[in-house]
């Protein structure tokens, strides 16, 4: 008792607590210091010890009840006996929980002011330590509880996922030749847009031969600008000297004539090539929003697949869950039995504790062996915890996978669309610079005509 491990209360404080959380009425109006110093009374010791029973569910009757026959002479020496012995039974199955391991009948009978005071300092600590744990363990359930409501949710969820992924994933039989039918339009979309592609490209090498004919075309105009200015300061040299003769004339008109219809015919070819191109740069537009549709359904059927493995991942998380609240479920019903098991023995050593009393060390050894393995079981539920909070770490983990994914998946759409923003604009230009370069003939063409 001198080295003990829980604080000595003083005196009011062991009364005022006693008096507002184990006693009531006016029990606890009339428990006062004087019950416990200096010299304590044996009724209002008792009477407390029995108020304390009351909180671990021992009812003050049952220690009235006798459990011997009633063919005994002189029963009321056994009526005084039963509830003090009783009470004495129970606090030396209680105590130890307390601390206090030198627990004796001279301390119900005759009891002694210090060592009440350390036994009430002594079940206060304990209860104070048992108020804390009964708060901790309502929250320990009431999240508990909020798990299982969310588990049945995201089950409930899955199971709805589930179906949907089986409606999505079956085709109908009415919808079969239709997704046959679907299915060789792809492939021959695919066909005509790499036939198409080709088109193009040399559509390409087309607008491309036909930009350094017109180049060299321009370069002859030029040359052909600087020879008339040569021609016609010549001509003014000439007209000075000499009068030409009228034939002379006329057959220099009617070669200009024919180097016009020349230049004529050559633009109407390349109007004609030029609306050929744009026609082409139609195509391949139209073409390209096709490809767009494509890519969008492809994106799709890709994150369905996503949600798909999610959902199964999912499933198998919630399996998990359910045999490992399987395996909680079965701890605590062996927990139930064993606590009926000690019920039933301890109220078999309370009705033959007079007869047992040299028994009573074997039974006090078999019921610590089934303390411990009360504690083995308890250790089994802490490990099955600390395997229930691993299990969530790794969903933790497989969510932040998830999420990863996720992110490269938006990156790789991100590339793609910029090389498709890319095109757009080359191809923009391409157009830009062939309106351009149509605008240009078309000046050059007004030129030459209002020149001729």
């Amino acid at each position: 008792m001198a080295g003990s491990t829980f604080p000595v209360y003083k005196v009011d404080a062991i009364v005022q607590f006693y008096r507002t959380e184990v006693l009531t009425g006016q029990e606890a109006k009339l428990f006062s210091k004087s019950d416990i110093t200096p010299s304590p009374k044996a009724e209002s010791v008792q009477r407390v010890f029995m108020r304390v029973l009351q909180l671990f569910r021992f009812k003050p009757e049952c220690h009235y009840v006798m459990p011997l026959s009633g063919n005994v002479q002189h029963p009321v020496l056994y009526e005084w006996l039963t509830p003090i012995m009783s009470v004495y039974i129970r606090m030396c199955e209680l105590l130890p929980f307390c601390h206090v391991f030198d627990f004796w009948l001279h301390d119900l009978i005759n009891p002694k002011s210090k060592r009440t005071i350390i036994i009430l300092s002594a079940i206060q600590n304990y209860l104070h330590f048992r108020k804390q744990r009964m708060e901790i363990i309502a929250d320990d359930q009431q999240s508990f509880r909020s798990y299982k409501d969310r588990v049945k949710a995201y089950t409930r969820e899955i199971k709805e996922a589930e179906k949907k992924s089986e409606k999505l994933t079956t085709i109908p039989p009415e919808q079969q030749a239709e997704d046959k039918e679907l299915d060789a339009a792809v492939a021959e979309l695919k066909a005509s847009v790499q036939h198409q592609y080709q088109d193009v490209n040399a559509v390409n090498e087309t607008v491309s031969q036909c930009k350094t004919e017109i180049a060299e075309m321009s370069q002859k105009l030029t040359q052909r600008y600087v020879g008339l200015a040569t021609l016609k300061d010549e001509l003014v040299s000439l007209k000075s000297h000499i009068v030409e003769s009228p034939e002379e004339l006329r057959n220099e008109m009617e070669r200009m004539k024919e180097n016009v219809k020349n230049i004529r015919m050559s633009k109407e070819l390349l109007d004609e090539r030029l609306v050929e191109t744009q026609m082409l740069v139609q195509r391949v537009n139209q073409l390209e929003a096709e490809i767009q549709v494509f890519l969008k359904q492809l994106q799709d059927l890709q994150s369905s697949m996503c949600e798909t493995y999610q959902q199964k991942e999912e499933v198998t998380l919630a399996a998990m869950n359910e045999t490992l609240q399987k395996e909680l479920k079965s701890l605590s019903n062996e927990e139930g039995q064993l606590k009926r098991a000690l019920a039933m023995k301890l109220d078999k050593e309370s009705k033959q504790q007079i007869r047992r009393q040299k028994k009573r060390e074997v039974k006090d050894q078999q019921v610590r062996n089934i303390y411990g393995q009360y504690d083995k079981i308890h250790q089994k539920r802490e490990e099955i915890v600390k395997m229930i909070e691993e299990n969530n770490r790794e969903t933790k983990k497989l969510r932040e996978k998830m999420q990863e994914l996720g992110e490269k998946c938006n990156r790789q759409t991100q590339k793609a669309q910029e090389f498709y923003e890319h095109l757009l604009t080359t191809v923009e230009h391409y157009d830009k610079r062939i309106e351009s370069i149509v605008v240009e003939t078309n000046a050059d063409t007004l030129k030459m005509k209002s020149h001729f």
